[in-house]
């Protein structure tokens, strides 16, 4: 007999320790130009995905994060449905429902780098501003900090034909300059139309968080 497989609409259970929680914002890059889109906040959970035991992310909004503010070292639960364009989300779920809290942190969370505790409000990281980060350093140090944070970004090759696009992840630091986690990794180059390519260099990041003092 074959099996159909799920429905990628069909909700899933999922129920875990919470690792980090970090904001879940997508870029999209045209050659120069760059803008974001705040959209909530990502849970990397290590525990099971239906009965599969994994190490998962799930997507979900601001609302959801102000009412469970959800940090690392809870135990919690719920519901959600596999992302349908993975190019599109760091996480492999999101539309989460149900959530359950099922057992909470006991005091203050150690001192960073990594910083851990309850992520800020989306406009606060709009606020400061990001720098790049090394991806490999990202992988390594940054997974568990409140300031990480892993992108999709949508490149629009030519902005007088918008459908050609191409898609990528890009890591990047909101935290503190003064990290001695943090490097900076190589300058990112975005393509354009004809074969053309925009160098992005330091003096974007330095302009970005300018307003920052090197502890802030």
């Amino acid at each position: 007999m074959t099996v159909k497989p799920k429905s990628i609409t069909e909700k899933v259970a999922w129920s875990g320790r919470i690792i980090s929680v970090q904001p879940r914002i997508r870029l999209v890059r045209s050659f120069d130009e760059r803008s974001h889109s705040y959209l909530g906040y990502m849970l990397r959970v290590k525990g099971t995905v239906g009965n599969e035991p994994c190490e998962f992310q799930v997507a979900l909004g601001k609302a959801a994060q102000a009412k469970h503010r959800f940090h690392a070292g809870m135990d919690a639960s719920g519901d959600a449905v596999p992302v349908p364009d993975p190019r599109l989300e760091t996480a492999g779920f999101y539309k989460a429902s149900g959530l359950k809290i099922l057992k909470d942190t006991e005091g203050e969370p150690p001192a960073g780098p990594p910083f851990h505790g309850e992520p800020f409000d989306l406009e606060t990281y709009r606020s400061r501003g990001h720098r790049r980060l090394d991806a490999r350093t990202y992988d390594t140090k940054c997974t568990t900090c409140i300031w990480g944070c892993r992108m999709p970004v949508e490149m629009i090759i030519d902005h007088w034909n918008p459908s050609r696009k191409r898609y990528r992840f890009e890591t990047f630091c909101y935290g503190p300059k003064s990290c001695l986690f943090y490097r900076p990794g190589p300058t990112r180059k975005v393509p354009g139309r004809k074969g053309m390519s925009y160098t992005e260099e330091d003096w974007v990041d330095e302009d970005t968080t300018a307003h920052r003092g090197p502890d802030d």
